[in-house]
């Protein structure tokens, strides 16, 4: 029997509408999130995420782990490289090397945009360092604004992306019922070292870090709330990264609502 989660009253009734309008869903769009991880000298490691302005189209004024949607440019071949190639995340993540560089890069440009943590370096053994000077917010402000892609704010840098930093944990496909719909690729991440989280407004309105269980109590959606539910169950960020070389994320999750007198309930299909 499939998971069940109980599903936000506003699901239910956007499922219902939806089955009786007779629409045809939207196509969904290609999407990345990243879950930061770091160590923590008080017990279990934290997860990082940030809520959502109340004037966000979607998932406003929840909590999330920051990501956002595949921009054209993300598929760039000329973006520099190391880690895993393109080649073998197409194998991993079922798609094909154009769209699979385009997942890896849109993870790479969205926790940049949103928090300020840039997953690069200038060779396969080096992070870049502190990124929270002006010159790096006038690059994360061109970056944000579309005034550049990710390929040439790297370019100019002499930095590569690290795509070996990112870990793959899994695939959700928004569903069908909803106005917007993703097709969101989730990855874990280790904070690099020198690197912090800052916040950056626009967004999101604050951030957090903590352990997986006290976020549990935020208002977030339910693949939120699940991923954190998974990662609780694992007591440190090495046992995390190796579970994920035994993730499947060829088939995502796709999950839909069903009733019963309880109410609502989101079933995670696959």
């Amino acid at each position: 029997m499939p998971d069940r989660l109980r599903a936000p009253g506003f699901l239910g009734s956007g499922a219902q509408r939806f089955r009786e309008s007779g629409a045809e869903p939207v196509a969904p769009r290609d999407a990345a999130t990243v879950i930061l991880l770091r160590s923590s000298s008080n017990g279990p490691f934290e997860v990082f995420t940030q809520k959502r302005a109340a004037t966000m189209a979607f998932a406003a004024g929840m909590y999330v782990f920051p990501g956002g949607t595949v921009d054209p440019r993300d598929a760039h071949a000329s973006v520099g490289w190391v880690g895993p190639p393109p080649e073998v995340w197409a194998t991993r993540l079922g798609r094909s090397v154009d769209e699979a560089r385009a997942v890896v890069c849109a993870a790479v440009r969205e926790v940049f945009e949103e928090c300020g943590v840039l997953l690069a370096g200038p060779d396969e053994s080096t992070v870049v360092g502190d990124v929270a000077g002006d010159e790096w917010e006038a690059a994360r402000l061109a970056l944000l604004n579309r005034e550049v892609g990710l390929a040439a704010l790297l370019e100019d840098k002499g930095l590569l992306v690290r795509a070996d930093l990112l870990a793959p944990w899994a695939r959700w496909l928004t569903p069908e019922f909803e106005p917007r719909r993703y097709d969101t690729f989730f990855f874990l991440a280790r904070l690099p070292a020198e690197q912090r989280t800052r916040d950056v407004g626009g967004e999101s309105v604050h951030a957090v870090w903590a352990p997986p269980a006290q976020l549990a109590g935020l208002e977030m959606l339910p693949p939120t709330a699940y991923t954190l539910r998974q990662l609780g169950s694992y007591e440190t960020i090495d046992a995390l990264l190796a579970a994920s070389g035994g993730r499947d994320l060829t088939k995502p999750v796709r999950p839909y609502i069903e009733f019963d007198n309880e109410g609502p309930w989101l079933v995670l299909g696959s």
